[in-house]
């Protein structure tokens, strides 16, 4: 797919590994401190960074990847957070996926990763209501669950390692492979390879992805950048 990317503004933290485009604004989650913030969507300012709106501290740990469905934020707790920061009682062992409330950052429901291991992304998906989509990285694929009782719906093989962000559309599933630096569609039924969009090494490298006016936005815990991606270049 022909794409045009643009950096847009800088982040309100340092390693900003998550990003959710909602009507209410754009919702960013720092992997070191674990706080998640909704910013205004208008023009940059003067220092390339939107206005903050809104931040929640929450309960998550290494926090790898953000959601938004069902009037919660989903957020991937990647495992020990001790390398960033003072451990806390609540911080997780290992991968898990934390339903927090987007007024208070507190958490209300908390589930394991299936399979065990890390996550670095996950997405609420709107066409098939109360299911999560999930980068399950030990086994290097992309796993659906159904969030009500936590079982495992499909489980997708994934083309490349280090996968991350995850956006759901109505015929695809779109992957974000950090390293490779390749957002890949897969089909949702089959896992089949149906496009692709390659960022070069002059743009911010992708991690967390959202779909944003018909394109994507992606931030890069790197150089804390959100760039947008244009599909109609």
């Amino acid at each position: 797919m022909d794409a045009k990317i643009e950096r847009w503004f800088r982040a309100p933290y340092g390693m900003p590994n998550g990003v959710q485009a909602t009507g209410d604004g754009i919702w960013l989650v720092d992997q070191v401190t674990d706080r998640a913030a909704l910013l205004d969507v208008s023009d940059a300012d003067e220092y390339g960074m939107l206005r903050m709106r809104f931040e929640v501290s929450t309960e998550s740990s290494n926090t790898s990847g953000l959601a938004w469905g069902d009037g919660s934020l989903w957020l991937a707790a990647n495992g020990s957070a001790e390398k960033w920061r003072t451990p806390r009682d609540a911080d997780a062992d290992s991968g898990e996926i934390l339903r927090v409330d987007p007024k208070t950052g507190i958490t209300t429901g908390r589930w394991p990763l299936p399979g065990g291991g890390g996550t670095h992304g996950l997405e609420y998906d709107s066409f098939e209501t109360g299911t999560l989509w999930l980068t399950t990285l030990k086994d290097q694929t992309l796993t659906q669950v159904r969030i009500s009782d936590w079982t495992i719906q499909r489980v997708l093989p994934l083309p490349y390692g280090r996968a991350h962000g995850v956006v759901r559309v109505e015929n695809g599933v779109w992957i974000v492979h950090t390293s490779d630096r390749v957002i890949v569609k897969l089909d949702p039924r089959t896992g089949d390879q149906l496009d692709r969009i390659h960022v070069p090494p002059s743009d911010p490298e992708p991690h967390g992805l959202s779909g944003y006016n018909g394109g994507f936005l992606y931030c890069d815990a790197t150089s804390g950048w959100v760039a947008r991606i244009r599909t109609d270049a």
